[in-house]
């Protein structure tokens, strides 16, 4: 029934999507054509995607921790580092979008709720070099594989932080003065990433970016970002289907765009 209802959204949304042509927000018109639709090849691509081929190829058996719903892996269960670089990892073309809205952004501060492996860490760490990354994960043994790839990425500004998202991400936002960039991938269920976008609330200004991935993940997921999106303080969304991209632009209309991509 998920893998239905998943292909059915995903044909509704090629079906209802736009490309940039049509586009009357100025913002979101630059937002597509020069960052979304940037396809152009960068220097930090085969770096990282080298990294990822690391991961895939590795053999070792590392003991699952999973604290959230929508996880690819099995809880208490050995599993091969290669096998969940296949199933867990952000694809390219996904990891290097996110690389591209940071890069375009370029915060000050990143957080990102599911570090899995690292190499999505990678990506952003290296869109916005000057940024400090917090990046928490659940699973403290994938947890050390992710920190052995930023030692191999030669990252020192990332701050790995393991633990459940509901324990350790309120101390990351209480030490912070405001959120530029905000990547929650984790703990796929309506109530906690509703949680976890009230939680960001008081800390968002005019160029804050909240992406949050699997959007279409299942009933409760589609309800989370149907509420997220008609949020008062929320005034952009854009709904790329795989992530949906939250702004919250003063003085914008509040307008809510299907992309195509």
């Amino acid at each position: 029934m998920f893998n239905i209802r998943f292909a059915t959204d995903y044909v509704f949304y090629r079906l209802k999507a736009k490309t940039r042509h049509g586009l009357h927000s100025p913002f979101v018109y630059r937002l597509v054509d020069e960052v979304i639709y940037d396809y152009h090849a960068k220097n930090v691509y085969p770096e990282v995607e080298n990294i990822r081929n690391g991961l895939l190829n590795d053999d070792r058996m590392i003991a699952i921790t999973d604290l959230g719903a929508g996880s690819h892996v099995n809880n208490n269960k050995q599993k091969r580092v290669g096998d969940i670089a296949k199933n867990a990892l952000k694809p390219p073309k996904l990891a290097q979008l996110l690389y591209r809205l940071a890069a375009d952004l370029q915060p000050t501060t990143i957080i990102e709720l599911g570090t899995c492996l690292g190499t999505t860490t990678i990506y952003l760490q290296k869109a916005a070099p000057n940024a400090k990354v917090y990046t928490l994960e659940g699973c403290p043994e994938t947890a050390k594989v992710a920190k052995e790839s930023f030692e191999k990425a030669g990252l020192k500004n990332i701050e790995l932080i393991t633990g459940n998202f509901d324990n350790t991400l309120p101390g990351v936002i209480d030490g912070l003065d405001k959120l530029d960039f905000v990547f929650v991938d984790g703990n796929h269920q309506k109530d906690a990433t509703l949680k976890y976008f009230e939680w960001c609330l008081p800390k968002v200004h005019d160029d804050t970016l909240l992406i949050f991935d699997d959007i279409y993940w299942s009933e409760g997921m589609k309800e989370a970002w149907a509420e997220i999106k008609a949020h008062p303080q929320v005034t952009v969304t854009v709904d790329l289907f795989w992530i949906g991209l939250v702004y919250f632009r003063s003085g914008q209309v509040k307008e809510d765009f299907l992309i195509r991509v």
